[in-house]
């Protein structure tokens, strides 16, 4: 058995590599943020800058008076609103399913499940392309709405399959017995349990939809349908070499995930399976 000392010495080894990948993923946003703060037009800085002289707001109010970014921003949370729910949804009802067949079973559709994740999504953007013209669905949001009733991602059931599977079985043959249905066991008894997971995959998927920049670019051509990194993508061809002023629209796009984190992060600490 370890002794206190050891235990104590793998506790802070345990902090200082926390701290320093937050520091990693904190330095990038905070270079954004004081970035935006910058004189329009002021070319980048030699050396790194973490307070600007003199701190400027403008670039904010220059951001929507060149682009519609708040009509933005609301069609990327439309968006959003419909495609994190279907996406929890569908995975979780694939994960409930995956986790009560066989082994063997579960096994084969795992591999399969892992390598579709290995085939990259611009592989399909042509087929999907020609799918959804010949629809006559291009030029809404039907094509970026679609592939959440599948899951969205073959990642999200899989996660939510490694969930299921750590909950005691006779859990489930205890539901059998008293006459309750699977998918009354799936919604009553398996999805409360597993509350950390279906938060991880709500964000996830709320990431994956909010920055996605392809699909939007591809199927979407009027502008008032545009979404937030669309928005940004207009920005940044206005005026390549202003740098700040691009900073300022990232910030913008930026926070709605950020927030979804903070209020996120006390239910991604949590365990999976508590009874």
């Amino acid at each position: 058995m370890r002794t206190y000392a050891q235990k104590k010495r793998s506790i802070l080894v345990r902090h200082i590599v926390g701290i320093v990948i937050s520091i990693l993923f904190v330095l990038p946003v905070l270079l954004m943020v004081t970035g935006s703060l910058r004189q329009a037009g002021s070319p980048p800085p030699r050396t790194p800058e973490f307070l600007p002289d003199p701190v400027s707001l403008s670039n904010y109010t220059r951001t929507v008076e060149l682009v519609d970014m708040p009509h933005y921003t609301l069609n990327s949370f439309k968006l959003a609103v419909v495609v994190v729910p279907l996406s929890v949804l569908f995975s979780s009802l694939a994960g409930f399913a995956l986790s009560r067949v066989s082994k063997v079973v579960a096994r084969r559709l795992v591999l399969i499940s892992l390598a579709a994740l290995m085939i990259p999504s611009t592989a399909f953007f042509v087929g999907r392309f020609v799918l959804f013209s010949s629809l006559g669905m291009t030029d809404t949001y039907w094509p970026l709405v679609i592939p959440a009733f599948m899951g969205l991602n073959p990642l999200f059931t899989l996660l939510f399959y490694w969930s299921f599977r750590r909950l005691p079985n006779d859990l489930f043959e205890t539901c059998l017995l008293e006459g309750i249905s699977l998918f009354k066991a799936w919604w009553k008894v398996a999805m409360p349990l597993v509350k950390p997971t279906t938060m991880a995959v709500g964000a996830l998927a709320f990431v994956a939809t909010w920055s996605d920049f392809l699909n939007p670019l591809i199927y979407l051509s009027s502008e008032r349908l545009f979404t937030a990194s669309l928005g940004l993508r207009s920005l940044a061809t206005l005026d390549m070499s202003d740098q700040p002023l691009f900073l300022a629209g990232a910030v913008i796009v930026t926070i709605p995930a950020l927030v979804l984190f903070f209020f996120a992060q006390r239910y991604l600490t949590q365990k999976d399976g508590r009874v």
